[in-house]
């Protein structure tokens, strides 16, 4: 099997540069960190925090389906009505919403 001079010279490349020294290696990831990971973070959490203003969560409208929220024994904890992490604005129970309001 015959390589191309081409061929041959990048693998002579790519097999020295991986016996080189490790040197700077965290210091690259440091600067990559604070230039390319953060900034970014920023980035999605400012989109996320337009998105939420411009378009408002509205509760849904409730519609008692039978095969839903079925207590066939209580909770636990609290009243036993309430899942361990109930939001009155989001988790209906049985009979409704708790609030009508936000």
């Amino acid at each position: 099997m015959s390589l191309s001079t081409a061929a041959l010279a990048t693998r002579r490349v790519l097999a020295a540069a991986s016996h080189s020294s490790h040197e700077g290696g965290a210091r690259t990831w440091k600067i990559l960190t604070f230039v390319l990971a953060l900034p970014g973070v920023g980035v999605c959490m400012a989109n996320a925090y337009m998105k939420m203003h411009a378009h408002p969560h509205h509760q849904e409208e409730f519609v008692p389906y039978p095969h839903l929220r079925i207590r066939t024994k209580k909770f636990p904890w609290g009243d036993g009505n309430h899942s361990m992490f109930h939001n009155p604005h989001t988790n209906a129970l049985p009979d409704g919403y708790e609030s009508s309001h936000h």
